[in-house]
């Protein structure tokens, strides 16, 4: 059975919601702490969201120096499949394993939403199983979730294809309508949406966030 970690910092609150979602969608959970610098032989990492040390100085900044993140950076650096969803987006950024930023929102309020979006690319560890083009619907909230970069990081991005997912109706000022990216390697992804909250028809309104979870299982199986 495929285990996938779930790292949990101080101030983390989605790590149970994806160590769930890990379960339902037929891998091994796996907890992992931010002070312990062991992978406990798991082969997919998930940072999770929530507000890793308060979001003090920048979101995710603090939780880029946990010694577990040296163990995540040096795994990712190898070809392990990451998955950042919101503050592990904002922590894979931090980290210099996707490149960009996250910034405060340009509507200046916490959006909380059910969010559509694009697919874009298909060949990440994360993302085989859509299709390139479909529309899904997945959770959205965060009060720092505006991808930004330079303009020759975007031209990069997209000239690249690594673009992964991206917004339909831009919700934050996301710069090109971004919501997701990948590292070239396409082993590394970073998303603002929830995918966790979507894998349940009691807890979310659709299941689009499934597919994620089982990418990175037919990624793993065919390695």
């Amino acid at each position: 059975m495929t285990r996938i970690g779930v790292v949990t910092f101080p101030g983390s609150l989605d790590d149970h919601d994806a160590a769930r979602a890990v379960t339902l969608c037929g891998a091994e959970a796996v907890p992992l702490w931010h002070a312990s610098d062991s992978l406990n032989g798991v082969d997919a990492v998930v940072l999770p969201g929530g507000f890793s040390y308060g979001d003090y100085l920048r979101c995710g900044a603090i939780a880029r120096f946990s010694p577990v993140m040296a163990s995540v950076i040096d795994a990712a650096n190898a070809g392990m499949p990451v998955l950042g969803i919101c503050n592990g987006f904002q922590v894979l950024c931090e980290s210099h394993l996707l490149p960009g930023a996250l910034i405060r929102n340009d509507v200046r309020t916490f959006v909380c939403r059910d969010q559509l979006l694009r697919v874009e690319n298909t060949a990440t560890a994360w993302t085989s199983e859509f299709t390139e083009g479909q529309e899904i619907g997945i959770v959205l909230k965060n009060g720092e979730g505006a991808y930004t970069a330079d303009d020759e990081t975007l031209r990069m991005l997209e000239d690249s294809g690594r673009v992964a997912f991206r917004y339909l109706g831009n919700p934050n000022g996301s710069r090109n309508d971004i919501a997701g990216i990948t590292n070239e390697r396409g082993n590394v992804v970073g998303l603002m949406p929830h995918p966790e909250h979507n894998v349940d028809p009691l807890t979310g309104p659709s299941l689009d966030g499934r597919p994620f979870f089982a990418s990175v299982q037919r990624f793993l199986a065919a390695v």
